[in-house]
């Protein structure tokens, strides 16, 4: 397995060192190693609350039920640490053989850990922003409401309600953010597809897009994505040991 595992990271490597413009694309699988559950696996965020709990229809139905599941299990995910994961993508985008990060995560550990070229798909819980009046507030302000006074945070000049600054279910993609991912996608010539299922789209869209260009996917995920049929390569491999030894050989150990 040990050997296995080496040749794995051996090739990802050469691979990344012969493109010339590659990006990585990463789901929630990339920060599960730092305590963040995903949505849908064995210990996922759905098997003990509604599916429901991200929809923009209900949010507004309902807003302190979100609030006080935010309250309970979002904020307490604020003091995750980046992983090999994280560190391991931010240090191939230093040596230059990665050049962005698209994320549909919104946790912020990429940036953490030291990535600069960072588009967030699904929005940040570093910010808030008003349903009524478009304000933004930052986080901080937001969770000292949240931990002191009411359940639901309300902006102080009009009096709306306040809303994560990321995308619920019902919600468009940050068009900005979609339009640059889709312009990285065309002319890159490898998309490497880390810890996401690549089912949910138009996330899942933008290795499709590479690979019609005459681009390389590369995914890196235990168990089956979306896209293994169109794979140049595929390492089934769980993340932290794949890096792990990605690390090791790039520090000649």
């Amino acid at each position: 397995m040990k050997e296995e595992l080496k040749k794995a990271a051996e090739e990802f490597l050469k691979v990344l060192r012969s493109a010339k413009n590659s990006y990585v694309l990463t789901g929630a699988g990339v920060s599960t190693p730092s305590g963040i559950p995903d949505f849908r696996g064995k210990n996922g965020i759905y098997k003990t609350i509604p599916m429901d709990i991200f929809d923009i229809d209900k949010f507004f139905e309902d807003p302190e039920r979100y609030y006080k599941f935010h309250k309970d299990r979002i904020l307490s995910f604020k003091s995750a640490e980046p992983n090999i994961v994280h560190e391991m993508i931010a240090r191939l985008e230093e040596k230059g053989l990665i050049k962005a990060v698209i994320t549909q995560n919104i946790d912020g550990l990429h940036q953490k850990a030291g990535s600069k070229n960072v588009i967030e798909l699904h929005g940040s819980m570093d910010s808030y922003v008003c349903t009524k009046c478009g304000k933004v507030y930052d986080s901080e302000h937001v969770e000292k409401v949240l931990m002191e006074k009411e359940l639901i945070p309300k902006c102080e000049e009009c009096g709306g309600i306040l809303k994560p600054n990321v995308v619920f279910f019902g919600e468009a993609l940050p068009e900005k953010a979609l339009m640059k991912a889709y312009s990285i996608a065309e002319d890159a010539d490898v998309s490497i597809a880390v810890g996401t299922s690549l089912v949910v789209y138009p996330a899942a869209l933008l290795p499709k897009i590479t690979v019609e260009h005459g681009g390389k996917l590369v995914v890196i995920n235990v168990g089956e994505t979306g896209l293994d049929n169109i794979a140049y390569r595929k390492y089934n491999f769980e993340l932290s040991e794949f890096f792990n030894e990605v690390k090791n050989l790039l520090e000649g150990i």
